[in-house]
């Protein structure tokens, strides 16, 4: 089934839609939601409790209709709860696999900072790879697959910092944040009989997902943006307040975001604006800042938006030929 960049533009905007029947007010987290999804890509969602984490995910996987699991991580879990288990029957004196969570296509890992390192480090090659690996067999997880990872930055007591390695796997990290005095009298209107999560219908099925996915990656990206996206990447490993700057990884991630942000604005071409406005979420959970940065209050956010001035940005036409 051939699409053209209209029927992305029109997929994203029915599930954005959708989406803002119960995330109310956050158009723009919603945008970077779809971004995500379209470009293959996870996410982690970094913020206080009770502002719609959860429910982002749990109304993203009712609107696409595809599978869901939840994980809610504590420090007790074992990696085997995560991937799942070989179990021995009894029956047919065999070892049979019971699937984990992961092996889902939209996986909530909520609360992903409460396991400790070692379970952490069974998402890395779900993540990446897209599979697990039980006993030596490895196991595909169904397409399209996500995981939106949760977490709070308020609670440190019983938390495990997620490591640079997993960190790296997120192509943005982002904050939903408090709605707005309108937006939350809003929300208390429509969940005055039920939630609206209960009348969300469903919009795309699995392979028109696929489709787009793969759609994405037809998007023009020009040499001169190609360009613009590595020398804000290396900006960062050679800023003097970053002890570890944006890894390769990061710099195609962007590349990425980029195309899908053009194709659900309706282009087929990728600007050097989507990668400004896309660059603090992509790139600002990959750095680490120096000690003595932080000692003075120097955040990510405040290099990337250094970098951001100090990098220029190309013009031309981007639209190839």
């Amino acid at each position: 089934m051939d699409l053209s960049i209209n029927e992305v533009k029109s997929f994203a905007d029915k599930l954005s839609s959708n989406l803002e029947k119960v995330i109310v007010g956050k158009h723009a987290v919603i945008e970077n939601v779809i971004i995500t999804l379209l470009g293959q890509g996870h996410l982690l969602i970094d913020d206080v409790p009770g502002v719609g984490k959860t429910m982002l995910a749990k109304s993203l996987a009712k609107s696409l209709g595809c599978s869901f699991n939840r994980i809610q991580f504590t420090p007790d879990m074992l990696p085997s709860d995560v991937t799942g288990v070989s179990i021995f029957n009894q029956n047919t004196r065999e070892f049979e696999f019971r699937p984990g969570p992961i092996l889902s296509q939209i996986v909530l890992a909520d609360e992903i900072n409460r396991a400790t390192p070692k379970t952490q480090s069974a998402l890395l090659e779900a993540m990446e790879e897209r599979q697990v690996t039980v006993d030596g067999k490895t196991f595909i997880i169904p397409k399209p697959f996500i995981v939106l990872a949760t977490q709070n930055p308020i609670e440190y007591e019983g938390t495990f910092p997620l490591p640079e390695a997993q960190l790296d796997r997120f192509m943005m990290k982002i904050k939903i944040g408090y709605p707005g005095l309108t937006e939350e009298i809003q929300i208390l209107e429509l969940q005055k009989i039920q939630h609206p999560i209960e009348t969300l219908s469903v919009i795309a099925t699995e392979s028109e997902i696929i489709n787009v996915q793969d759609l994405i990656k037809t998007v023009y990206v020009s040499n001169p943006v190609k360009k613009y996206i590595v020398e804000l990447t290396r900006a960062t490993r050679e800023h003097a307040d970053v002890y570890l700057g944006v890894s390769p990884r990061g710099s195609l991630n962007l590349y990425r975001a980029g195309q899908a942000k053009a194709a659900i604005q309706g282009r087929d071409f990728v600007l050097p604006d989507d990668i400004k406005n896309l660059a603090k979420f992509v790139m600002g959970h990959r750095m680490v800042v120096q000690p003595a940065a932080r000692l003075r209050n120097l955040s990510s956010d405040q290099i990337i938006s250094e970098v951001l001035n100090s990098i220029p940005v190309p013009g031309g036409d981007f639209r190839g030929n």
